[in-house]
């Protein structure tokens, strides 16, 4: 059975209010910048900056990174694993990350980019940003901000599209 659980206005709602949470936790924007995890942590990334920068004579410097040569399952993903590879051309020493994904389950994901981001420099501190927390952690990870928490079972699907990567915004749970 799958069910829409955030349309594409709930989910302005919610990059909106990341927002919001991230600028007040921050007292502001100058010392930002935002990395997305490829593929959907990008787009996503893109949109909280252009929301803080919006009033602010500031743009935030945003970065990709993809995280495949650094996955602790990378012999079971693929023989041949395709990297498309990150994009930080901004010098992350002293600076405050924001680490953006889509979504967070084991944490896996979040431990791999970790590992990855601390080879471009020695960050003043990071903190992670996901749309939605959907639980199960296998890994002692946990968001500084969290859009949406929806509870799952571990055999659920959740797929999120942006209208970026699917031409279309929206969330939904596939209960198997």
């Amino acid at each position: 059975m799958r069910q829409a659980v955030i349309d594409e206005q709930g989910l302005k709602t919610l990059v909106s209010q990341l927002a919001s949470d991230i600028s007040r936790r921050n007292r502001g924007v100058k010392n930002l910048v935002f990395v997305g995890i490829k593929r959907r942590g990008v787009p996503l990334a893109n949109r909280l900056a252009k929301e803080l920068s919006l009033n602010q004579k500031y743009r935030i410097p945003v970065g990709a990174i993809d995280i495949t040569l650094y996955r602790d399952d990378l012999q079971l993903v693929a023989e041949t694993p395709i990297c498309g590879g990150s994009e930080i051309d901004f010098d992350i020493n002293g600076r405050i990350i924001v680490l953006v994904d889509d979504l967070i389950y084991t944490g896996r994901t979040v431990r791999a980019a970790l590992t990855e981001l601390l080879d471009f420099g020695r960050p003043k501190s990071i903190q992670l940003a996901v749309l939605v927390d959907r639980g199960h952690r296998e890994l002692p990870i946990e968001p500084n901000f969290v859009g949406r928490t929806i509870k799952t079972r571990h055999d659920d699907l959740v797929d999120i599209y942006l209208v970026e990567e699917d031409g279309t915004d929206g969330v939904f749970l596939t209960r198997r």
